[in-house]
C-alpha cells in the first residue's frame, strides 16, 4: 500500500541542509522559520529518527541524517529533471514528433513544411506515418494527425481547419474515348465509378448548381479504394470516373492528362484538419508545426 506522505518534508529538509540552517532555507523557500522547523520535526517523527543536531547558530547532520540526505538530494534532483523534461519551461521545440497524414496530401503540401521545420528546429526528430486509414490519435501515440474530409465526425479531440480544397469529378481521355463522355451527373449510373471507401457512403455523390436544387447520384461502384493516390492511378489507367480533391491532381489538370467533368456543378469542399489531443499544455514542438503548416497552406489558398 502506498505511503501518501512519503515525500512530505523532503524538499524542506534538503534545503535546510544545503543552506546550513532553518532561516536561510525559510527565506529561499518563501516560508516562515517556524513552518520549516515544524516540517523537519514531522519528518523526523515519521521516520522515528533524528536527522539534525541543532544549536542556536547552526544545524549538523546526524549519521542517519547524512545517509538520508544523500538519497533525498538525488531524489529532489531527479524530480527537477523530470519536471524540466515535460514542463516546457522554454519555448524551443525538441523531442520526437509523431504525425499521421494522408499520402497524397503529404507529397506537395506537407513535404515543404517538414523540410523548413526540421531545418529550423534541429532538436526535433520526426516519425511520419503516411496513410489514409483511420487512427486513434491518443491510443496510437500521435502528437497530431492531418486529415482531409468534407466534415469530421464529432470528437473530444481538437480539430483545427487549416485548408479548404475544391473537389472535381474526373476521367482520363482514355476512359472517355472507350466509354463516352457523360454530359449530366445522372448518367454516372451507367459508368464505372472509382469510389473512396473511407467515406460513410462512398457511392453517393452530391451535385449542386447555381439556381437549381442540389441532388445526389448513387453511382455504380465498380472499384472501391481507401487510398487517393491509388484512385488517381486507376483514373489515369482509364478504369473509371472518380471524385478527387484538387491536391491530388494539380499537375495532371494543368497538362490535360485527365479532364474535369460537369464543370457547371460544384462538389462538396474537402477540408484539411489538424487533429490533436488538447489545447491545454500544448508542447512547443506541436504548436510550432501547426503554425507553420497553417501559414504554408494559407499561401496555397491565396494563389
Amino acid at each position: 500500500m502506498a505511503n501518501n506522505d512519503l515525500f512530505d518534508g523532503i524538499l524542506i529538509f534538503v534545503e535546510v541542509v544545503k543552506r546550513g540552517g532553518f532561516g536561510a532555507a525559510a527565506k529561499a523557500l518563501g516560508h516562515s522559520n517556524s513552518h520549516v522547523s515544524k516540517e523537519v520535526i514531522k519528518l523526523e517523527s515519521r521516520l522515528a529518527v533524528r536527522l539534525l543536531n541543532r544549536t542556536t547558530r547552526s544545524v549538523a547532520l546526524t549519521p542517519e541524517g547524512e545517509a538520508y540526505f544523500q538519497q533525498c538530494e538525488q531524489l529532489v534532483s531527479d524530480a527537477q529533471t523530470a519536471f524540466d523534461l515535460v514542463a516546457h519551461n522554454d519555448s524551443i521545440p525538441k523531442g520526437a514528433l509523431k504525425i499521421s497524414c494522408p499520402i497524397g496530401f503529404s507529397h506537395d503540401h506537407l513535404k515543404p513544411v517538414i523540410a523548413r521545420y526540421l531545418e529550423q528546429y534541429p532538436n526535433v526528430s520526426l516519425e511520419l506515418d503516411l496513410s489514409d486509414k483511420r487512427i486513434d490519435v491518443i491510443a496510437d501515440g500521435y502528437d497530431l494527425a492531418v486529415r482531409a474530409a468534407p466534415m469530421l465526425d464529432e470528437s473530444s479531440l481538437i480539430c483545427k481547419r487549416v485548408y479548404a480544397c475544391p473537389t472535381y469529378i474526373v476521367a482520363s481521355k482514355k476512359y472517355i474515348l472507350k466509354y463516352g463522355r457523360p454530359f449530366h451527373p445522372r448518367e454516372l449510373v451507367n459508368h464505372n465509378a472509382i469510389c473512396y471507401s473511407n467515406l460513410k457512403m462512398p457511392g453517393r455523390w452530391e451535385f449542386e448548381k447555381r439556381g437549381e436544387k442540389a441532388f445526389t447520384v448513387d453511382v455504380k461502384q465498380r472499384i472501391k479504394c481507401n487510398n487517393g493516390q491509388m484512385e488517381l492511378a486507376l483514373v489515369k489507367a482509364g478504369l473509371g470516373v472518380c471524385r478527387l480533391p484538387a491536391f491530388y491532381m494539380d499537375n495532371l489538370l494543368a497538362n490535360d492528362e485527365i479532364e474535369v467533368l460537369f464543370t457547371e456543378y460544384t462538389q462538396p469542399t474537402v477540408n484539411v484538419y489538424v487533429i490533436y489531443p488538447s489545447r491545454k499544455h500544448l508542447s512547443p514542438k506541436v504548436r510550432r508545426f501547426i503554425d507553420m503548416l497553417s501559414d504554408e497552406l494559407m499561401k496555397v489558398e491565396a494563389k
